[in-house]
């Protein structure tokens, strides 16, 4: 581990975007629009419960895009669940948090709630991108994860362990860029929180993200659900192998996942 290499980054903090139409239909054939969906998103915290917004794929914290689209694709390639963010323009330049994970395309990092406050979309945020590359972990991969985050998470206990069928968006991406959507329902999931750790049974996130039997998956919830039909909340994958490696203990209603002391990032 201590031989990866580290990378510095430069991402935007994302405007959020509508079409001419603001509505999107969900999963029962009704308009909503589609509110929290990047941006500087304030209020919501690790720790939250997956629906106790009403948003769409909302997450903590600020989202981080680039307009180079190939600057894009490595900044949320290389950027790491608790990689170092630091603002470098507007009212909080000099202010520091930490990455909490990367959403189609994007790369979520959370600060404090006073920070986020001074915050704007266009403010630029540098990321010291690191573990992406790690070595084999035994017979696991090790993907979107600093090293000393992984050592200090209790990644055998999980919140919820979940079949592959009920993964929507991701399956066919690149794990080093993207998140899986669970698709749950709030009384399935309604104890789920952000931050938390979930199994994913039957995938393998290893290349293109896929069903594959007697194989796991262990990722981190980084957003909120969505109405949006094949979507829900959003988990990334930091660990996948086979699950015979693994000794999962489901813990539905005392487990910690990423917490904001774990990321020193107070308030996140």
């Amino acid at each position: 581990m201590s031989t990866l290499v580290r990378t510095t980054l430069l991402g935007e903090v994302e405007t959020p975007r509508l079409g001419p139409a603001p509505y999107l239909v969900d999963r029962d054939g009704a308009p909503y629009v589609p509110t929290a969906t990047g941006g500087v998103v304030l209020g919501l915290r690790l720790g939250d419960g997956v629906f106790d917004v009403d948003g769409d794929h909302a997450a903590p914290g600020v989202t981080l895009v680039h307009p180079d689209p190939a600057a894009c694709h490595a900044l949320t390639a290389f950027a790491c669940l608790g990689n170092e963010a630091v603002v470098r323009t507007g009212d909080a330049r000099g202010a520091t948090g930490r990455v909490l994970g990367k959403r189609e395309g994007r790369v979520i990092a959370v600060f404090p709630q006073e920070v986020l406050a001074r915050m704007l979309p266009a403010d630029r945020v540098a990321i010291r991108a690191h573990g992406q590359g790690a070595a084999v972990r035994g017979s696991s991969t090790v993907l979107n994860v600093d090293p000393a985050v992984l050592a200090a998470l209790d990644v055998g206990s999980v919140r919820a362990r979940v079949p592959s069928y009920l993964v929507g968006n991701g399956f066919g991406r690149p794990a080093h860029q993207w998140d899986l959507d669970v698709q749950v329902d709030r009384a399935d999931a309604a104890h789920w929180r952000l931050g938390d750790l979930l199994c994913i049974d039957d995938v393998d996130v290893r290349h293109n993200a896929g069903h594959r039997e007697g194989w796991l998956t262990m990722a981190v919830v980084v957003h909120a659900s969505s109405p949006l039909p094949g979507h829900g909340p959003g988990a990334m994958p930091i660990l996948c192998g086979p699950a015979a490696d693994f000794d999962v203990r489901v813990d539905p209603t005392g487990h910690v996942g990423v917490t904001p002391d774990l990321l020193g990032c107070p308030d996140a």
